[in-house]
């Protein structure tokens, strides 16, 4: 079985578990765990923030920041695909208190006059502005790599403003690899950052948020309230480490394997790759053949392929770093199979 459902299903590498059994642990809460406190620091240098908290999930790290940056009632800018918007629960308005106004935006990236004319006035009629968020990958708009140049021009109007910048950087390291901007160019355009260890960059669990070390005070009360206050964490923050240190460079495979897909199923009688492919998300829509996401799913599943359904009649596919080359090539010959049983 081919698992391109995400690339959260990678599984921890032989180093990874080998750092795991190995690591000196240390109570965390009390800021004891070594492991814990290394990771943060590294995180933090590497996106040029003053400091970093180590969380459990790129879900609970952009609500800490909701939460964190955020009073109840404010409403929150975030474009109408966001992962904040679409996946995460409504836990912005249901933990936080606040609004999401969302804005279409062009594989992901909100025009920076749409976002100037949505930041509210002083009145009291309307919430305040609490929170601008980004995306960079953009999930849904499929993986693609938002511009530096967009997120800088809406960082500068936000801070006219005095507005937070939030930036959901759960596969930033993929927009950093494959457009070769700095991971400090793309952190400098927000006030917050949260990132995931556990997508393309194969950690078995968690996420880190970066900001300033006033910020990540803050963030450490809210991460408590939620239950995230972790004893001897050392034992995945130290993958986490390996994660962030050993495993970023390589994802440029990914990136070649998620074009090679692309590239193949585009020559495939009754399917499509929509839109552009610029890191490892590829989406492919089936409705040439006549069938649903669902359906098409099935029969694929049938030839040892899984993906997971991203709208009625488009397929998403995920790269990562338990899916060679080999696997890709195997994969392409399995969608053909099914799509000539289709036609």
């Amino acid at each position: 079985m081919v698992d391109l459902r995400s690339d959260t299903v990678t599984r921890p590498t032989p180093d990874m578990r080998q750092a795991a059994f190995d690591v000196e642990v240390g109570d965390d809460v009390y800021g004891e765990d070594e492991s814990v406190l290394k990771l943060e620091e590294t995180a933090a240098h590497m996106l040029g923030k003053e400091a970093a908290l180590f969380v459990t999930s790129g879900t609970q790290g952009n609500q800490i920041a909701a939460l964190t940056h955020c009073n109840r009632g404010d409403e929150v800018l975030l474009e109408a695909s966001a992962h904040l918007f679409l996946y995460e629960g409504a836990s912005m308005s249901a933990l936080a208190g606040v609004q999401p106004r969302t804005l279409e935006g062009v594989r992901g990236a909100m025009k920076p006059e749409d976002v100037r004319a949505a930041i509210r006035p002083d009145d009291i009629h309307f919430p305040e502005t609490g929170m601008i968020c980004l995306e960079n990958t953009h999930n849904k708009a499929g993986g693609a790599i938002v511009p530096l140049e967009n997120m800088q021009a809406i960082y500068n109007i936000a801070r006219e403003h005095a507005i937070p910048v939030h930036l959901d950087g759960a596969r930033l390291f993929n927009a950093v690899v494959a457009s070769g901007t700095s991971v400090k160019a793309y952190a400098a355009q927000a006030d917050t950052v949260q990132f995931c260890l556990s997508k393309g960059l194969g950690a078995p669990v968690g996420s880190m948020i970066t900001g300033s070390a006033d910020f990540i005070r803050r963030a450490r009360k809210w991460r408590k309230r939620l239950g995230g206050g972790l004893r001897q964490v050392g034992v995945i923050a130290e993958p986490g480490y390996v994660a962030l240190t050993q495993m970023v460079d390589r994802l440029a495979e990914d990136h070649e394997n998620a074009i090679l897909l692309a590239e193949s199923i585009e020559q495939m009688t009754g399917l499509s790759v929509e839109g552009e492919v610029d890191t490892n998300i590829v989406l492919v829509n089936v409705a040439e053949l006549g069938l649903t996401a669902e359906h098409f799913l099935e029969e694929l599943k049938k030839e040892g392929v899984l993906a997971v359904p991203f709208g009625p009649h488009t397929v998403r596919f995920v790269t990562h770093f338990d899916v060679s080359r080999q696997d890709i090539i195997d994969t392409v010959d399995r969608i053909k199979s099914v799509s000539r049983t289709c036609v």
